[in-house]
């Protein structure tokens, strides 16, 4: 009878790539006491913190056009509300 032989998963890893940022000696001084404390080093923090930035900045726009959204379909949400009113006061 065949052995079934375990495969290793494919990791593909993005390509990282170094780059050059300048900081305030302060606020290098604040980001490295937080990596610290946080038990991660300097890349990882600011990897870290660009991420959420930017996820908060993607969420900001969505949430944005969302609304967006909403006011410009209101009419139309009104004249379905206000077509379909006697529809509530029927009581199901």
């Amino acid at each position: 009878m065949p052995v079934a032989v375990a495969q290793k998963p494919i990791v593909i890893r993005a390509r990282k790539e170094r780059i050059l940022v300048e900081f305030p000696e302060n606020l290098l001084k604040r980001t490295d006491e937080a990596a610290r404390r946080m038990d991660k080093n300097r890349s990882e923090l600011i990897r870290t913190a660009v991420e959420q930035m930017l996820e908060e900045m993607e969420t900001k726009r969505f949430e944005l056009e969302l609304a967006a959204a909403y006011t410009a379909n209101a009419p139309m949400s009104r004249e379905m509300m206000e077509e379909f009113i006697h529809v509530d006061s029927e009581g199901f």
